[in-house]
């Protein structure tokens, strides 16, 4: 585990990974993550409904990996350039996880400061 990698979110990406075996994703997760759950299934149309009316820099990058997954490179450059972020030529399963941990980071940070 790397230094900027907490237990907890290791912990919170194990139970994401978990979570996979169910018939529909937790319902605490915000949208982005649904999408990245539903990716993750196989269900590029549902992942892609979920973030489609989303303005969100999360949303955008999620959106740019559903297009570079679906081999729509020049939509997927158009979402990243919205994230603010050059396009990724990482192999999508990395971009998956990275995203994902990240997601869950940022959602676990969001809630505590509830």
């Amino acid at each position: 585990m790397s230094d900027c990698t907490s237990m907890a979110d290791t912990t919170d990406y194990l139970a994401f990974e978990r979570s996979l075996a169910d018939a529909t994703p937790p319902e605490s997760l915000v949208p982005e993550l649904r999408a990245l759950w539903w990716a993750r299934r196989d269900d590029w149309v549902r992942a892609h409904d979920t973030v489609q009316d989303l303005t969100s820099v999360a949303s955008s990058r999620v959106h740019a990996y559903l297009h570079r997954v679906e081999g729509d490179l020049d939509n997927a450059n158009y979402w990243y350039r919205r994230a603010g972020m050059p396009p990724s030529d990482a192999p999508l399963a990395s971009e998956w996880e990275s995203l994902t941990r990240e997601l869950l980071t940022q959602a676990s940070a969001d809630s505590a400061l509830r």
